[in-house]
C-alpha cells in the first residue's frame, strides 16, 4: 500500500519516482528492485494502456516499490480505471485552479471508497496560472503533493518545454520552479519535480521531496561512461594496426 510512500513524505524525506520510459514489466521490477521508491507511468504522453499498466504495477510491487500513474486527463472514468488497474496513486497533469483540484480528490474518492487513505494523490502545477492560483490551490484538502512540472510550465511561459541533452532551462523557468517549491513548503505541505543528476541536490534543498526521474539516462550514462573507458584501449589498437 503507498501508506508507506506518505509516512516517508510525512516525515520529511524524499521519495524516488522513476519513469522507465518503455512499457516493460521487467524494468518496472527492476527499478524498484534496485531501490527506486515507486515507477512512474505515463498514461498522457507514453504508450501504456490499461492491460500494459496492470501488469508493470504487479511487477514493481513484486520488486518491492509502488506505482504512481500519470492519466490522460482528469476524466473520471479515466482516473477510476488507473487506480483499479492497480496503481498505488495518480499525479494528475493541468490542475490550474482549485476547482480542479477539488474534482481530483473527489474523483479518488469515488474510484476508492474504502481504501482513500492508501492511495498517493498528486496535483501537477505546470501552468503560470496555476502558479497564479497556488494559494487557493493549496487549501484543497486530500491532496498529497503537489508537483511542480517544469516542461509544461516552460511552454505556458513562451519558451519550448524540451531540453537539449547538457542545456539548462531558461532561468526565468529555473526561478519560478524554485519559487514554487519554496511556496508549497512554506505553506507546510509537500512539494515535487522533475530532476536530473546535475540539479536534485539544488531542488531538494529548494524543498522538493517527491523527485521525478526519467530512466533513459541511466541508461545513456552508462554507455557513456563504457565508450569512453574503452577509447584508450581502441586507441591503443589502431595505433598497433598502423
Amino acid at each position: 500500500m503507498s501508506a508507506a510512500l506518505k509516512q516517508r513524505l510525512a516525515s520529511g524525506a524524499s521519495v524516488l519516482m522513476v519513469n522507465p520510459n518503455h512499457v516493460s514489466s521487467s524494468l518496472a521490477e527492476k527499478l524498484t528492485r534496485a531501490g527506486a521508491h515507486s515507477i512512474f507511468i505515463d498514461c498522457e504522453h507514453g504508450a501504456a494502456g490499461f492491460e500494459e499498466l496492470q501488469k508493470m504495477a504487479k511487477a514493481a510491487r513484486f520488486g518491492g516499490g509502488y506505482t504512481i500513474v500519470r492519466p490522460q486527463s482528469q476524466d473520471r472514468s479515466t482516473i477510476t480505471r488507473c487506480l483499479n488497474c492497480g496503481a498505488d496513486g495518480v499525479m494528475v497533469p493541468l490542475v490550474h485552479t482549485a476547482d480542479n483540484a477539488r474534482d481530483v480528490v473527489r474523483t479518488v474518492r469515488y474510484a476508492c471508497p474504502d481504501d482513500y487513505d492508501d492511495k498517493l494523490v498528486i496535483v501537477m502545477i505546470e501552468s503560470t496560472q496555476a502558479v497564479g492560483n497556488l494559494d487557493e490551490i493549496l487549501e484543497v484538502e486530500g491532496i498529497d503533493v503537489f508537483f511542480v512540472g517544469p516542461g509544461d510550465l516552460s511552454q505556458s511561459m513562451g519558451y519550448s518545454p524540451r531540453v537539449a541533452p547538457g542545456a539548462r532551462r531558461p532561468q526565468a523557468v529555473l526561478d519560478l520552479v524554485d519559487h514554487t517549491l519554496g511556496r508549497i513548503r512554506r505553506a507546510g505541505k509537500v512539494a515535487g519535480t522533475l530532476v536530473v543528476r546535475e540539479d536534485v541536490a539544488h531542488l531538494v534543498e529548494a524543498g522538493a521531496q517527491l523527485l521525478y526521474y526519467h530512466a533513459d539516462p541511466f541508461v545513456s550514462d552508462g554507455v557513456t561512461l563504457m565508450l569512453g573507458l574503452s577509447a584508450p584501449q581502441a586507441a591503443r589498437s589502431e595505433r598497433v594496426s598502423a
